[in-house]
């Protein structure tokens, strides 16, 4: 099965790729559950630095995570590379849906889906995604 990023560029899609750390590995030998949760925030952080500015919006609403999904389909090992892709898959007027997918060289090896919203800085109550965000959102799902 083809990774979703090989088949299309994804809509606010952002890459790293991590390094696999001693203190990452569990008694398994494998990559532990709270390093797959830290790797999904660098990307959402990075996709919400690149493409909403959070310098700048910050003070006026916060990102807040609702739920996570991750679906492990291979183990990581330490001295791997995986090379981590975030992409916003879903926008409404108040919550957003982003996806990932984890991979080591070919190998799909982790996909997770985050639902989360916004809250105003201030009151902390959800406010609703910025129009423009929401129009570029849209517009890109009609262009498919």
């Amino acid at each position: 099965m083809k990774a979703f990023y090989e088949q299309q560029r994804a809509l606010f899609e952002v890459q790293l790729t991590f390094s696999v750390e001693t203190d990452d590995i569990d008694d398994a030998g494998t990559v532990s559950n709270i390093t797959y949760i830290r790797w999904l925030e660098n990307l959402r952080l990075t996709m919400l630095d690149m493409y909403w500015r959070l310098d700048r919006e910050i003070a006026r609403c916060r990102p807040v995570l609702a739920s996570t999904h991750i679906e492990r389909k291979h183990p990581i090992r330490l001295f791997e590379q995986p090379v981590g892709k975030m992409w916003l898959a879903g926008l409404g007027r108040v919550q957003w849906t982003v996806q990932a997918e984890i991979c080591c060289g070919q190998k799909l090896v982790a996909t997770a889906t985050q639902v989360g919203f916004q809250v105003n800085g201030i009151t902390m109550r959800p406010i609703p995604i910025p129009e423009q965000l929401f129009q570029d959102y849209w517009e890109y799902q009609w262009s498919l």
